[in-house]
């Protein structure tokens, strides 16, 4: 037996399906399913061109980036290797030759 979410207009728990939406019966409220997966899908990293990243790729920087309090600057073209993908702004931890660890943000690379 599936079970269906509770409302989230009411709280109800008679909740049922109807085609690609899930109806209240008690406050008329309606919502899609895909909604319960959109967390899922917000989870996924995706660089400039739209390549999913996962945690121990290697990624390219495609544009100079200052870091801020310092002087040094992430060249165009610097490889990074072994990412890992954090919740956040920046959503990419890493740590890069000459510099160290800092996080990144996924517009700024496309994947090696």
């Amino acid at each position: 037996m599936t079970t269906t979410p509770k409302c989230p207009g009411c709280s109800s728990e008679y909740t049922y399906e109807d085609g690609d939406n899930y109806v209240c019966p008690e406050c008329a409220h309606e919502w899609p399913m895909l909604a319960a997966t959109s967390a899922e899908a917000d989870s996924i990293v995706r660089d400039a061109f739209g390549n999913e990243l996962k945690d121990g790729d290697s990624v390219t920087v495609i544009k100079d980036l200052k870091i801020k309090g310092s002087s040094l600057v992430v060249k165009v073209g610097t490889k990074v290797r072994n990412i890992r993908i954090v919740s956040g702004d920046h959503d990419i931890d890493c740590k890069i030759d000459g510099i160290g660890a800092m996080q990144l943000k996924s517009g700024f690379v496309k994947k090696a």
